[in-house]
């Protein structure tokens, strides 16, 4: 006898079965560190545990930077015969899955780097047709981040083809934080929120302030800023706008500079994956990364984008709201001479109030938004504070 279901269930055995993202897992911007920037594809398995143990031991852990994320050039150059994934064993002898293990034990979580076209950008397998089969892959390997690039896509449509990727990992039943790497040609600011946890704006970031890159394909840091503006309203708590990976510490930035990138990528509520040789980085460099009230901004659960309040080629200043009524508030030397500059906290209209403030970087409070305020800021650097407001 043929059973025939109510509509009501069969309604709601749909909305179950439904596709869809996992939920809750980046409800603030991810932090965590990728090998691309630094090492490219001269990556192994030794690289990883030695980045792992620096970030230890250097306090990056501490932090709140717990994601090791492996780029491109990780895998051979075929799939095998079954058409799976598999580590190049050169570079990773013990394979994925021990790896993975490892920075478990570690307190780190894993990540792991593939493309939507037929080929990666390196020239490696791609996913395209077999996102269920990889995505099966990466859950049996403990993946728990996944970056997926569009190199290789031809006339490929962008919003469907990450959804069969999302809705991959979802039937594989493993948790995992899906970062789409378009490079935001598509304005995935619009529709991506149901699709991933965060999601490219730009091209590439170039380890250059505001000059051209080495490489063409590559932008400069002021450059992918200025593209940031009027895309507060996209980010939030499981969906966050991505201006791509930190270059701070990277050859090619003066100190200041790395400490203003790192400050405004804190205001944009970005995503904080490192990208430098965190073996050998300076004390400097470190006490920049691992700033607590720093990267407090960037973690607020509040969950808000900052946004531009002010431009002129001699000043910006950049104010991110923040929970229990407290802002950051970020003032920007463009130019390429230090500048005098002064803040009258009045011009800010959006400060009900008076407010305590506190310096950020020179760990200083500096009085009340009664007083104007009034520094040197070095060609390229910033002053950074955070305003609490006084209950009356």
């Amino acid at each position: 006898m043929k059973t025939v279901l109510p509509v009501f269930f069969v309604c709601g055995l749909l909305s179950i079965t439904a596709a869809q993202k996992f939920e809750g897992l980046a409800p603030t911007p991810p932090m965590g560190w990728n090998t691309w920037n630094t090492f490219a594809g001269n990556i192994s398995e030794s690289l990883i545990k030695e980045t792992a143990q620096a970030m230890i031991d250097s306090g990056m852990q501490k932090a709140g930077y717990i994601y090791i994320i492996i780029d491109d050039c990780w895998s051979a150059k075929e799939r095998d015969a079954n058409g799976n994934l598999i580590a190049d064993p050169a570079k990773f002898p013990s394979g994925m899955k021990a790896l993975g293990d490892w920075l478990h034990e570690k307190g780190f979580k894993f990540g792991i780097y593939g493309c939507a076209g037929r080929k990666t950008c390196g020239g490696y397998p791609g996913g395209r047709g077999h996102e269920f089969q990889d995505a099966r892959t990466y859950a049996s390997w403990g993946v728990d981040y996944l970056k997926y690039d569009w190199c290789e896509t031809g006339t490929a449509d962008a919003r469907e083809t990450y959804k069969i990727m999302r809705d991959a990992l979802y039937a594989a039943g493993r948790p995992i934080v899906f970062s789409m790497c378009e490079w935001g040609q598509n304005k995935p600011w619009e529709w991506a929120q149901e699709v991933a946890h965060l999601w490219r704006t730009t091209g590439d970031i170039g380890p250059c302030w505001d000059c051209k890159p080495k490489k063409e394909w590559e932008n400069s840091i002021k450059s992918i800023l200025d593209r940031q503006v009027g895309l507060e309203k996209y980010a939030g708590p499981d969906h966050w706008n991505d201006p791509d990976m930190l270059q701070v510490g990277c050859e090619g930035l003066s100190l200041e500079e790395s400490r203003s990138h790192f400050t405004l990528w804190c205001i944009l509520a970005a995503p904080l994956i490192a990208g430098n040789d965190v073996r050998n980085m300076n004390p400097e460099i470190r006490d920049i990364l691992t700033c607590r009230e720093a990267i407090a901004v960037n973690q607020d659960p509040l969950g808000k984008q900052g946004f531009r309040v002010f431009c002129a080629p001699e000043k910006e200043i950049w104010a991110k709201e923040l929970s229990n009524g407290d802002w950051a508030v970020c003032l920007l030397n463009p130019a390429i001479q230090p500048a005098e500059m002064t803040l009258p906290w009045k011009d800010l209209t959006f400060l009900k109030g008076t407010f305590r403030v506190r310096n950020i970087w020179s760990k200083k409070d500096l009085g009340t938004t009664e007083e104007t305020f009034r520094g040197k800021i070095a060609p390229h650097g910033v002053a950074f504070f955070r305003l609490s407001p006084i209950t009356p």
